[in-house]
């Protein structure tokens, strides 16, 4: 009986618990499941109902240099990355469940993609002392990102600083980083021009149609609604922004801590890609500037 009973538990614990899978296991399987945020351009997104985005290019690059097929694994942002990396890397959202078998989670990314490659964030510890990171490897840094300013130059001659926004609108991201700095920089003089929308996208579209003169965002994101308006009436700014702390930071990938060896063969694809000048060709297909990560410009 207690053999049974033990037995049981074992396997209720096994169905209950989402499964990311060891390299042997993808190879064998013929399919890397690769996780990307969704409704995400220019990064991961769907068109026509076909995957799209740099992203999701890179992952089929992943793919075909594995000798696999990619599928892709869907992410709605939570409410923070350590939550996105749970329910999606290494243990699984308690909703996510497989409709054939209510016990059993749904598969999780074997690899995910856009996670912030950073030494400190990695080695995070909570109020305890504990690593907030230690079931997750991030690795592979692929892109440089930074946040840009795009302008109506109809409405602005030129953006040399921020601080035209003190009688300009602009509009942000809610609740981004460019919404704290926009409405508390300069002792907030920039609050009362600082208009707030669900995404950059909608922000973008408010400036189209003159309800701000100037948008910020990720340069990529910025890129791509730029290419998508083909209107040179919408041009990129060259400021900075003072006091607002990391301006610029590397994007790389995220595996489960246990499955080391499908990282170290992902990023030998991903570092071909950046050597040889193929990363660049993937995100100027898709219109954007392309900026190496510092691990590569250390090389340089």
């Amino acid at each position: 009986m207690r053999f049974l009973i033990a037995i049981l538990v074992l396997a209720l614990s096994w169905v209950g618990t989402a499964q990311a899978r060891y390299y042997d296991d993808v190879i064998a399987s013929g399919v890397i499941t690769i996780g990307a945020y969704k409704d995400f351009p220019p990064y991961s997104f769907e068109q026509d109902g076909v995957a799209s985005g740099v992203d999701i290019e890179i992952g089929r690059r992943i793919a075909q240099e594995l000798g696999v097929t990619m599928q892709v694994h869907w992410i709605t942002p939570d409410e923070n990355l350590e939550d996105d990396l749970r329910n999606n890397v290494w243990k699984g959202h308690y909703l996510d469940k497989d409709t054939d078998n209510p016990l059993a989670m749904k598969h999780l990314a074997d690899v995910m993609m856009r996670v912030p490659y950073d030494r400190e964030y990695s080695f995070k510890r909570d109020s305890l002392g504990l690593l907030i990171n230690e079931h997750v490897v991030l690795f592979g840094p692929y892109q440089r990102e930074k946040w840009q300013v795009a302008f109506d130059s109809k409405k602005l001659d030129r953006v040399g600083t921020v601080a035209v926004f003190q009688y300009h609108p602009i509009g942000v991201e809610i609740d981004s980083l460019p919404d704290f700095y926009m409405t508390s920089a300069f002792a907030g003089r920039m609050r009362k021009n600082t208009r707030h929308y669900p995404n950059v996208h909608q922000a973008f579209l408010a400036m189209t149609k003159g309800k701000v003169d100037a948008v910020m965002g990720m340069r990529a994101e910025v890129d791509w609604l730029l290419s998508e308006a083909e209107n040179s009436q919408y041009q990129l700014a060259e400021n900075g922004f003072p006091m607002m702390g990391k301006q610029q930071w590397d994007i790389g990938m995220a595996v489960k801590q246990t499955y080391r060896e499908l990282s170290h063969a992902v990023e030998g694809v991903v570092d071909q890609l950046v050597t040889s000048g193929e990363m660049d060709k993937i995100y100027t297909s898709y219109g954007l500037r392309y900026e190496l990560p510092g691990l590569y410009q250390e090389i340089e």
